[in-house]
């Protein structure tokens, strides 16, 4: 595995926070009908929330893409299948009773089986990584600049097959890609700006300036025919930052910002509370994204039977909160007492390169 850089790893823990934010706050929203105060920040966050995650998901492919075909499969595409099947597994665990109730028995295992096909719930991201692990290696012979003019179309173009790979492939790969093809850009980009704190603090007053105005201003109505269905879903307003070419320059202009961020917050001492915190999390990034679910739905469900808090959006983040710091006492949990290793760390039987070396916890960029 690369040597940590500093600002990847916090770039890493706001993406992270930022994705279960958006879990929480709309499960929450689902099951009242209200929206909260959160859900605004959820919709702030979509035109970056994933792009800047699969940015930084490909920053450091360079570094091994020409590895041996054996390696190279055994450490990007059956790694991620290892924590895709065994995470499957588990969620289904808790929610197999419910959907026996619904559909008996056959409908459990053909839903089960059907998650090899179309990814099941959360774990959509993991396995998605392994074919832009895959595409990308073919691609890397071929000129930078016709793959991502070609895969920036294929985000501007309007489409909505309704399978979630084809429809999250033509929109995520871009930036996949970008993040593989134009990591010395970035990486130079975030050392300069590290430097250099006014410029980068002004560049970001003006891009959350447009940010806010494009995601909050509803797209005119003669445009609006043009949007998918995925404009108005994960906390969409269908507003300007919905239309094709805009959300695409949404979402690098967005990740590029979280880079900004993250370069700042850098220069914080290792030592401060709030660096250590985003570090370690976006260092266990795939941690989190794994075992989310379960303290997520938990802390729903008693925050919402309780009744102690009625303000949905106070629920919403106390929801998140649970989501993010859950998966972080199960791994310390896991550290701790030596048991159950194998649900963040893949095990010898499931690696066919024997060279593979000891893993502490998943990483998004093995």
């Amino acid at each position: 595995m690369e040597n940590r850089v500093n600002w990847v790893d916090i770039a890493k823990g706001l993406c992270i926070i930022f994705v279960v934010m958006m879990h929480s706050t709309l499960g929450v929203e689902k099951l009242t009908g209200i929206e909260g105060w959160m859900h605004y920040v959820v919709a702030f966050a979509k035109p970056f929330r994933m792009p800047d995650f699969f940015l930084l998901s490909g920053l450091f492919l360079s570094r091994v893409i020409d590895r041996p075909w054996r390696r190279y499969f055994d450490r990007k595409i059956i790694h991620f299948l290892y924590f895709y099947i065994l995470w499957l597994t588990i969620q289904f665990v808790f929610k197999a009773p419910g959907i026996a109730a619904d559909e008996g028995i056959r409908g459990v295992a053909s839903t089960y089986l059907m998650a090899f096909v179309e990814p099941f719930g959360t774990l959509w991201f993991i396995y998605i990584l392994p074919v832009f692990f895959l595409v990308t290696r073919f691609v890397r012979r071929v000129p930078v600049w016709p793959v991502f003019l070609a895969l920036a179309l294929l985000e501007c173009l309007p489409i909505h097959t309704g399978f979630v790979m084809i429809d999250e492939f033509c929109g995520r790969f871009v930036y996949f890609y970008a993040g593989y093809a134009f990591a010395p850009a970035i990486f130079r980009a975030a050392n300069w700006l590290r430097q250099r704190p006014l410029a980068g603090c002004a560049g970001l007053g003006l891009w959350a300036i447009a940010e806010y105005s494009l995601v909050f201003t509803p797209a005119p109505t003669a445009l609006r025919a043009i949007l998918t269905p995925e404009a108005f879903m994960a906390g969409g307003l269908g507003g300007w930052s919905e239309l094709p070419l805009v959300s695409l320059l949404l979402g690098l202009a967005g990740a590029f910002a979280i880079v900004a961020i993250s370069a700042l917050l850098s220069r914080l001492a290792e030592g401060n509370p709030l660096h250590r915190a985003l570090s370690w999390l976006g260092a266990h990034s795939i941690v989190v994204y794994l075992a989310f679910f379960l303290p997520m739905a938990v802390a729903r469900t008693v925050l919402l039977k309780s009744g102690v808090i009625t303000d949905i959006g106070t629920i919403s983040l106390l929801t998140t909160v649970s989501g993010v710091i859950g998966p972080v006492f199960l791994y310390w949990a896991v550290q701790w007492t030596g048991y159950g290793h194998f649900l963040f760390r893949r095990p010898a039987w499931a690696s066919i390169d024997r060279a593979q070396t000891t893993k502490t916890a998943a990483f998004a960029a093995e």
